[in-house]
């Protein structure tokens, strides 16, 4: 039986529904919110960044050659 870990991921991007799709559709493959959702202003682009940690149980063990987003 492989040890349970884990996964850890934080999805960045602008305020627009592209990345509100990004974290929906990482919530519909078993990814979970972690934390509370971040705001930041690039002054550079004139534009809201946002950003969500998300974390997944699986029954995978480690490896930093893991693909986390094909998890």
């Amino acid at each position: 039986m492989a040890k349970r870990t884990t996964l850890y991921r934080y999805l960045t991007g602008p305020d627009d529904a592209a990345f509100c799709h990004r974290v929906t559709e990482a919530l519909s493959q078993g990814w979970s919110l972690y934390g509370q959702p971040t705001l930041t202003f690039d002054a550079a682009q004139g534009r809201v960044i946002c950003g969500q940690a998300i974390t997944k149980d699986v029954d995978v063990p480690y490896t930093p050659a893991l693909k986390l987003s094909e998890q």
